[in-house]
């Protein structure tokens, strides 16, 4: 190897060297080997004196639950008059058939952030506990009362009474980062106690279906059991996440975790503070995704925006104006670029509020005027359309005598003896499917007997003939798909589409 290719070979390794772990010792180590050294910018040379600040107002959760389980009322072998009898009576004390209260412990991690003592969490944390503990870094052990907690967030709110002063940590803006940006970790993984990893944001706005508010950051920063609650840096010391999920198949960290974003966490911490609850904005509409085909059915450049699959009884979307097979696009000045976005943005905007809605409708923009109502506990802010695999009751009788057969479905007029056998609501007005061939492409959209064609094409139709009509328009018209709307025996509504190649 000549001279030149070693120094370039040391010159590479002094370059992953800078942006790791060794980037503190590296400029020594360039000098005797007589490397030039440039500026370090991939990455700090020491969190040391970042984590030294910042130790202290990170603390550990540790709860406990009351269990009842019921003690055996009789020795082990089942004999009353057993000669151990006294023995096993006196492990019980000879309290036959009383509870046995045990006590589950777990835990987590948290942080300060008022110097009146207020901590956050997670609420799996504390979930179902009876007391809670928080644990300091210098010993204390402290009492801690839950003020709230949000399940749908994963968020709990604690306060504590401490006789010295308390240091907190502020808050910082996740949506400033970027992708690649260093991030440190603070927590209590495994019972360990305070503990600090680093690591970078992987990825932002990730979506693991835990709930309709999914927006978590990804870090490769080392995140296990235990560092649940605990705060998520950014490298000014600003809390900018909070840890709450890791995706691993052993159950350590793997460097795939995920934190709640600062902006969704402190509105819900704020709420539960303020209300001892979370009061979120609601539209009352069932939505779907807009998909592929479905976008060039609804005259879209391309897939964005939230299908509008159903509208709640005199709720908000309905009373201002916004129907089934809408597509909203922009909601209070925001885009939607996808369907997922919706229910968080509804759910942070404030209650009362008159808000625009812009919806794509035949293929037109159309701005609404909609005042947001209040979520209840038994509404969903807005909630997503599951495409649900019921089957719908069989029907009595040869139900597609007459009928005729288009993208794999039998289909057949409404008539009385059909709308009794299939449970079909008066006021539903379309074409019936009575059969779904095997292995079509209608089966595969889980389309069920009993389900009714109201639309093709978000055209209206009535009769077999006219469904038959509104596909071969499309063909003839160069259209891949056709876009149904359908309603179920419950007369929920639903959107899908189906290749005219069938």
């Amino acid at each position: 190897m000549s001279l030149i290719t070693k120094s370039l070979g040391r010159a590479v390794l002094a370059a992953a060297l800078a942006a790791g772990p060794f980037a503190a010792v590296l400029p020594q180590a360039a000098i005797a080997q007589g490397l030039p050294i440039g500026p370090l910018e991939t990455g700090p040379r020491s969190v040391a004196d970042l984590a030294e600040n910042l130790l202290p107002s990170v603390v550990n959760i540790s709860t406990s639950q009351r269990l009842s389980t019921e003690r055996p009322s009789i020795a082990p072998d089942g004999d009353e008059e057993s000669p151990f009898r006294e023995y096993f009576d006196e492990f019980f004390e000879r309290d036959e058939g009383a509870p046995d209260p045990r006590r589950a412990q777990s835990l987590g991690s948290g942080f300060v952030i008022s110097e009146d003592g207020v901590v956050v969490t997670n609420n799996h944390v504390i979930r179902d506990a009876d007391e809670v503990w928080v644990n300091f870094a210098d010993g204390r052990e402290l009492a801690a009362e839950i003020v709230g907690r949000d399940e749908a967030t994963d968020i709990a709110v604690l306060r504590i009474i401490s006789d010295t002063p308390l240091k907190p940590l502020d808050f910082g803006a996740s949506q400033d980062l970027r992708i690649g940006d260093w991030v440190m970790a603070i927590g209590n993984p495994f019972g360990l106690g305070g503990t600090v990893t680093v690591g970078i944001i992987s990825a932002r706005n990730r979506n693991l279906q835990s709930g309709p508010y999914d927006d978590y950051i990804q870090t490769d920063a080392a995140i296990n059991r235990g560092n649940s609650g605990g705060p998520l840096f950014d490298m000014q010391g600003n809390v900018i996440g909070i840890n709450t999920a890791i995706l691993s198949p052993t159950g350590g960290s793997v460097g795939i975790g995920f934190a709640i974003p600062s902006e969704i966490a402190t509105r819900v911490i704020n709420q539960l503070l303020e209300f001892g609850e979370t009061r979120r904005g609601w539209l009352g509409v069932r939505i779907d995704n807009v998909s592929d085909d479905m976008a060039e059915s609804l005259g879209l450049d391309r897939p964005r925006g939230a299908l509008v699959a159903g509208v709640t009884e005199n709720g908000p979307a309905e009373a201002g104006g916004i129907a089934a097979g809408d597509v909203v696009v922009r909601f209070d000045g925001r885009e939607i670029t996808e369907m997922r976005q919706l229910p968080r943005i509804v759910a942070e905007t404030d209650i009362g509020k008159r808000v625009e809605v812009v919806v794509l409708r035949n293929g037109e923009e159309i701005r609404l005027a909609v005042d947001l109502g209040r979520l209840g506990e038994e509404e969903e802010v807005v909630s997503v359309d599951e495409d649900a695999e019921t089957e719908a009751p069989a029907a009595d009788g040869d139900q597609d005598e007459g009928g005729m057969t288009v993208l794999g479905m039998t289909l057949a007029a409404l008539d009385d003896d059909r709308r009794s056998s299939f449970g079909i609501a008066d006021d539903v007005a379309g074409v019936l499917v009575t059969e779904v061939l095997e292995n079509s492409g209608a089966e595969e959209k889980r389309i069920r007997p009993g389900d009714v064609i109201l639309e093709v094409d978000q055209a209206a139709v009535i009769e077999p003939q006219e469904v038959a009509e509104r596909v071969e328009a499309l063909r003839a018209d160069g259209r891949r798909t056709a876009l149904l709307t359908l309603s179920n025996t419950e007369g929920q509504l639903r959107f899908t589409t189906l290749r005219l190649e069938e």
